[in-house]
């Protein structure tokens, strides 16, 4: 008999470190790749592994977000199969959630409706391909209350992550550790340690069990990472998924085990950089496991103009559907659809989103630009950075940031 499993994403996540991205929309509802938004690629990963009733619990800002999951991930009712954003309902009160933990206890009528015997349990902004199945059936083989997908990392960067430490097994976890700096390495590989990846599998009474103790404890940040994994780490109830050995159809030994949180502006940029080598570290274009999306129904890109150097063209780039690129040059850039860019203008290393115009002669650096932003002719961005500086927002690793809207200056 198939087990019966539900899928619960986090996307309620509010993203201060990616502002001005955030000024408008949740963390999750931001676009990424030119046509999609981060949401879509933990959703393809359960559509794409067969788990197709998933509850999404959102909170902040989550307009653009509820409004693409509408308009994109439509299931087959006929099979009783849904993808639905949940927000915080107050069914316990006039409170929002609290932490992750406590979104799911106020959620719990949603497990409770489904009655599944295993509940996936995801976070909603990392970029990655997995395969789910896989590490929800290693966790129903260890007999544990909850499976913790781990990532190695060095052990030199082990005070950047969540650590899970693991016994002499190398799977039951005996400690997970936020940012530890006396970090131990792992029973096979001594200069490296498992970094949680914010992904978890839960026997489904245990998790109810769990967050339903953990919302009676007033010193408790309602936090799964921080509060319910650690309380069964110390029951001896918690096993770690190795995400190395996850094997997703069509991966290529480059982007094999492929990982990003994109929780700032510059792993934001990198992430987006990562898309557009010749041999990309992480491949879009792996057909046995799609990334699905909406993106509307533009026409296709188009390149205009073709003499002296009035020239139509891209370089090591991304271009989506409703491009024109009319007598400009675009190197190592991903443009999203319904961008113009425009005769003489230079885009260069950037993300430009959905609707942007560039203006003539107008020069574009290492720079994101957020929806429908208006470049007038001969604007130079990420040219000179102190400029840059008193008038947009710049990264620590000197990436410029012009939020939705932002008007450009001369």
């Amino acid at each position: 008999m198939a087990v019966k499993v539900l899928a619960i994403v986090l996307a309620g996540g509010e993203g201060k470190r990616l502002m001005p991205l955030t000024a408008d929309r949740a963390k999750p509802g931001v676009p990424f790749g030119g046509i999609y938004r981060m949401i879509d690629f933990v959703l393809s990963n359960l559509a794409n592994a067969g788990y197709l009733k998933i509850v999404v619990l959102t909170q902040y800002k989550s307009h653009s977000l509820d409004r693409h999951i509408s308009k994109t991930w439509r299931m087959s009712t006929l099979l009783g199969n849904y993808v639905t954003p949940v927000p915080a309902q107050q069914r316990l009160g006039p409170r929002w959630f609290a932490g992750s933990a406590d979104a799911i206890y106020q959620s719990l009528n949603l497990i409770n409706d489904e009655s599944p015997d295993y509940v996936i349990v995801f976070g909603a902004d990392h970029i990655y391909r997995m395969d789910p199945k896989q590490m929800v059936n290693d966790h129903i083989a260890s007999g544990a209350a909850v499976t913790v997908a781990g990532i190695r990392q060095p052990l030199s960067m082990a005070d950047q992550f969540g650590v899970i430490d693991v016994g002499a097994d190398g799977k039951k976890i005996s400690a997970f550790r936020e940012k530890p700096r006396d970090a131990q390495g792992l029973p096979d590989s001594p200069d490296e340690v498992y970094a949680s990846m914010g992904n978890y599998v839960f026997t489904a009474r245990a998790l109810c069990e769990a967050v339903t103790a953990d919302a009676q404890n007033p010193d408790s940040k309602h936090d799964m990472g921080g509060n319910i994994i650690p309380m069964l780490v110390e029951r001896g109830e918690a096993n770690v998924y190795d995400f190395r050995d996850n094997d997703v159809p069509g991966s290529t030994e480059r982007d094999l085990g492929y990982w990003r949180d994109v929780g700032t502006l510059d792993s934001f940029y990198e992430a987006h950089m990562d898309l557009i080598a010749t041999l990309p570290i992480f491949n879009l274009y792996n057909h046995e496991w799609p990334i699905f999306t909406n993106y509307g129904s533009w026409p296709p890109a188009k390149f205009v103009h073709g003499y002296d150097d009035r020239q139509g063209r891209a370089i090591e780039s991304m271009i989506s559907p409703g491009v024109v690129v009319s007598g400009a040059l675009v190197e190592r850039s991903i443009i999203s659809p319904n961008v113009r860019v425009n005769s003489w203008a230079h885009v260069e290393g950037s993300v430009l989103m959905e609707g942007v115009s560039v203006g003539r002669r107008s020069v574009i650096r290492n720079a994101i630009i957020d929806k429908n932003v208006i470049i007038p002719e001969g604007a130079q961005i990420g040219v000179d950075l102190d400029r840059d500086r008193k008038l947009y927002t710049v990264s620590d690793s000197g990436v410029v940031v012009i939020g939705k809207g932002q008007k450009v200056e001369l």
